[in-house]
């Protein structure tokens, strides 16, 4: 039996966001392999349809991260993976991602390090993305 979270993002009251004290409230999609409904319905961060062998894979989450984007380091908290295979068979492992300021990404899990919130740079990279969020 599949479970999955009432909102991922944490709910809306505050954006949807955390702080480097707050993450662990988020909550995660597990156990099931996320439908366009499980996002529109705000359960699940992305939903791929054109994969095969889509298989949710099974991580203690909510778990905080360090994502290597083209810009640079980003500090998030996983919330969903899931495991697919792409047109020609190779194998993808995807995240769900929420940011510290509220918004959500996708990732591969190649592309990030997983951290425990004690981690100096990802408790940085937090603080700096909330007191950056405020400057809007």
């Amino acid at each position: 039996m599949s479970q999955k979270a009432d909102q991922v993002d944490g709910g809306d009251e505050d954006g949807g966001g955390f702080d480097v004290d707050d993450w662990s409230r988020l909550k995660a999609f597990t156990g099931a392999v996320a439908t366009l409904d499980d996002v529109r319905a705000r359960r699940a961060v992305f939903a791929l349809d054109d994969t095969d062998d889509a298989r949710p894979i099974h991580l203690d989450l909510p778990q905080p991260l360090i994502w290597w984007e083209d810009d640079g380091a980003q500090a998030a908290v996983a919330v969903q993976a899931e495991s697919h295979l792409g047109e020609h068979g190779e194998p993808m492992e995807v995240l769900g991602l929420i940011l510290p300021d509220g918004g959500s990404a996708v990732a591969l899990l190649d592309d990030i390090d997983w951290v425990d919130d004690t981690d100096p740079t990802w408790r940085e990279l937090v603080e700096s993305a909330v007191d950056g969020a405020g400057d809007d």
